[in-house]
């Protein structure tokens, strides 16, 4: 008869929370320790000082955050300061108090809102439009290596150490390993693509639609194994579902749109979210899955997402997530991997045939496709790697004994060591720049007279649509002689979900996304297209994309539409009266990523708010191009070139020179002359009108040009000038707007006392 008696650890319901100061006993001042609020802040405490001394070394090579939070939970671990050890029998003076109780509960807190805020923002819609080969890799990188992994699982069984881990349970931990490694979750992508700024990329796009199908599969797999045991009920402990689709529906649709929902919606998600955490506990199921089923319910991006997102997004990554991957990484034991490597050498050999098997798997589909081989070794890679969300895995399968501790451990050390290397390694592999060099000429310079002008015109907020308007109704012309291409481009804010969206408006396209501005936008340049150009010449998308990443939207689609420049609206911003507002930090930002990799030709439009009236009131436009000479005036000259042919645009090309001759065997000299050449024909440039200017210097430049200001109401400046350019001494060094040069920076000045609107254009960058 077994008397064997299984004593299990009891908690107190009350204990000691707060204290009353450290000056609550002057003799014996570690009084303070014995509270549980105190305890758990020191232990805070320490660890984001740990992090903050961490990420201070390693950020100098290159190290992301979530490396330096798992190397501040080693430091916090066993080995150092063994953190769990002191707070249980040092720290905590409570003999009947878990030093570590506070610390793990305000861990899984945040590991739940966390959980639901990813459930949340990822799109179950758009994912999947990016063909079939994404399907492909997902399906490939999933059941081959878990299929081959399998059949390994079973070998060399009799040599299992019994004091190690009884067989059925090592079984099972090779299960587990095999498992996980032919899986793939999707926040590791997303969290790699952001530190790499390839999120809104095709190789991003790419990757995270495979991740999708995989994360897909390995949950499925993970749901139907457990579905014999805990999780037979699992129709009853999601039966709430049921009752928080309405309620969501309802908040919704009681939201004004571009109205923020109320905080007592927002707050009362967020107590729904734990509360269904403890639902799941009570079923015997992982309480992680009552925050997944509410994330997938509510609808992600505006209003009700983005309202969850913005009030708890950077509360969950600055403050809990790096306590959640710190107290997890706490528990690597780094010498059982030592003690123990005999019976884990063959989890290892399991570890590294799955991420061999994986890497084929989605390195062949990506091959058969022709894509680049740097390229497809990348995306495999990717889909290979594990970091901070496998960690929580990892410790979930460690409290149930699915593994052991040396493993627990080995597999620590595997997501740290892909946090540091993998984006280093994707790096040197694939670089997203490298498409949009510009070995293609694609610039309005290289045109031939009488080939399509294709510009992509972009859309920040309304007041942006009508002076896009305004520009484009410059190059019209009675009888259309030379053709024009317009895509408009509305870029809008992602917030409440992950993946980029790209929707194309065409008149069979659903409506994907809800703000009016857009459908009057569209419908105002369909109407302007039949009325002034051809009626299939303008094409119309929306760009969901996050701020830092647009510029991978606008390169994307400037190379698939073949456009020859690309217009985008200054981050100065004026009221119809010409009075100064504000300056867009996040658009200027914006427009100087894409002045660094922009596939063609872009330029930079500065209204000061009076330009679309004064087209609509005037009978004749008055444009001047102000020519110093290199290929930005050459492409601002072309391009104001192209208005001749509307009858109510008058354009004046007035060229400033200096004193210093410039030589004939300069390159630069010879095509200069050819376009002044063309220029000077006052039969074929009815409309345009050529004067030159002698100018000496800096101030005389600041001079001409805030002179030649109050005559027009639009002026076409290069941005940088080549080798024939004036001294610009003392105009540089005050630049405020460096984005638009020298000239254009003189235009858009806000104490010019002008109401012309500047266009500041760059030619086409090659190599």
């Amino acid at each position: 008869m077994d008397m064997t008696t299984y004593i299990e650890d009891c908690q107190p319901l009350l204990f000691n929370i707060s204290s009353n100061g450290i000056w609550e006993n002057l003799n014996s001042p570690d009084v303070i320790f014995g509270y549980s609020l105190p305890l758990m802040e020191i232990q805070i405490l320490l660890i984001f000082t740990s992090v903050v001394m961490t990420h201070m070394f390693l950020r100098c090579i290159g190290i992301s955050h979530i490396a330096s939070y798992m190397i501040a939970g080693l430091i916090m671990g066993p080995h150092l300061f063994d953190l769990r050890e002191k707070s249980t029998w040092k720290l905590s003076l409570d003999p009947i108090m878990n030093g570590n109780g506070p610390l793990r509960s305000f861990s899984a807190c945040g590991l739940m809102i966390f959980t639901f805020l990813m459930s949340l923002r990822t799109s179950r819609r758009v994912v999947f439009n990016n063909g079939p080969l994404p399907v492909v890799i997902g399906i490939l990188t999933f059941i081959v290596p878990l299929v081959v992994g399998l059949c390994f699982r079973n070998i060399l069984a009799d040599r299992i150490n019994p004091h190690y881990m009884p067989p059925k349970k090592a079984l099972a931990e090779r299960t587990v390993i095999i498992v996980t490694q032919s899986s793939i979750l999707l926040p590791t992508i997303t969290y790699f693509l952001s530190e790499l700024n390839i999120l809104n990329s095709e190789f991003g796009r790419l990757a995270l639609s495979a991740s999708v199908i995989n994360d897909i599969l390995g949950v499925s797999f993970i749901v139907l194994a457990y579905s014999l045991g805990t999780y037979k009920n699992i129709s009853h402990s999601t039966a709430y579902i049921d009752l928080i689709a309405p309620a969501v529906e309802w908040i919704v649709q009681k939201t004004p749109e571009d109205k923020p929902v109320a905080n007592i919606y927002v707050h009362a998600v967020i107590l729904t979210v734990l509360g269904s955490a403890v639902y799941s506990t009570v079923f015997h199921m992982k309480y992680l899955l009552g925050p997944v089923m509410i994330g997938l319910v509510i609808p992600e991006g505006p209003p009700l997402g983005s309202a969850l997102e913005a009030k708890y997004e950077k509360l969950t990554l600055n403050l809990f997530l790096p306590i959640s991957i710190a107290f997890s990484t706490m528990r690597c034991d780094i010498t059982r991997i030592v003690y123990e490597l005999d019976d884990i050498l063959y989890n290892i050999f399991l570890m590294v045939l799955t991420i061999a098997l994986k890497l084929v798997a989605g390195i062949a589909p990506c091959l058969y496709c022709k894509l680049p081989l740097k390229e497809s070794i990348a995306v495999s890679i990717l889909l290979s790697c594990k970091s901070f969300p496998e960690i929580f895995f990892y410790e979930s399968t460690l409290d149930d004994k699915y593994i052991s501790q040396a493993t627990y451990s080995f597999l620590i050390f595997n997501a740290l060591l892909n946090s540091g290397i993998v984006p280093v390694v994707i790096r040197s592999l694939y670089d997203p720049k490298r498409k949009y060099i510009g070995y293609q000429k694609r610039n309005i310079f290289s045109l031939k007279p009488n080939s399509d002008l294709r510009i992509l015109t972009c859309v920040h907020k309304p007041g942006n649509i009508s002076r896009a308007l305004a520009f484009i109704k410059l190059f019209s012309s009675p009888n259309q002689e030379l053709p024009i291409i317009v895509t408009v481009l509305h870029l809008v804010k992602l917030v409440g979900q992950i993946v980029p969206i790209l929707i194309s408006h065409n008149k069979k396209s659903k409506q994907l996304i809800n703000k009016s501005y857009i459908h009057t936008a569209n419908l105002a340049f369909r109407q302007l297209m039949q009325e002034s150009f051809d009626s299939k010449s303008v094409a119309m998308f929306t760009a969901l994309s996050h701020e830092n990443l647009m510029h991978e939207d606008i390169c994307m689609l400037a190379l698939d539409q073949a456009t020859s420049m690309i217009v985008v609206p200054s981050g100065r911003t004026w009221t119809i009266h010409g009075e100064f507002i504000s300056d867009d930090v996040a658009i200027r930002r914006l427009n100087i990523s894409l002045l660094e990799r922009s596939p063609c030709s872009i330029g930079i439009l500065v209204d000061r708010g009076q330009f679309l009236r004064k087209y609509k009131r005037k009978d004749h436009i008055s444009v001047c191009a102000i020519f110093i000479g290199g290929n930005d005036d050459r492409e601002a000259l072309s391009l104001v070139n192209r208005m001749k042919h509307n009858q109510k645009v008058q354009v004046d090309v007035i060229r400033l020179m200096s004193n210093q001759e410039t030589e004939s065997t300069n390159w630069d000299y010879i095509l200069d002359h050819e376009i002044f050449k063309e220029l000077k024909d006052p039969e074929a440039n009815k409309n345009i009108a050529y004067t030159e200017r002698i100018v000496t210097g800096g101030p005389e430049v600041a001079t001409t040009v805030r002179l030649l200001s109050e005559e027009y109401d639009l002026m076409v400046v290069g941005r940088n000038h080549g080798l024939s350019s004036p001294d610009f001494s003392g105009l540089i060094e005050w630049m405020e707007l460096p984005e638009l040069g020298v000239i254009g920076d003189l235009l858009a000045d806000r104490d010019l006392r002008s109401s012309v609107s500047v266009l500041v254009v760059q030619q086409q960058l090659q190599e």
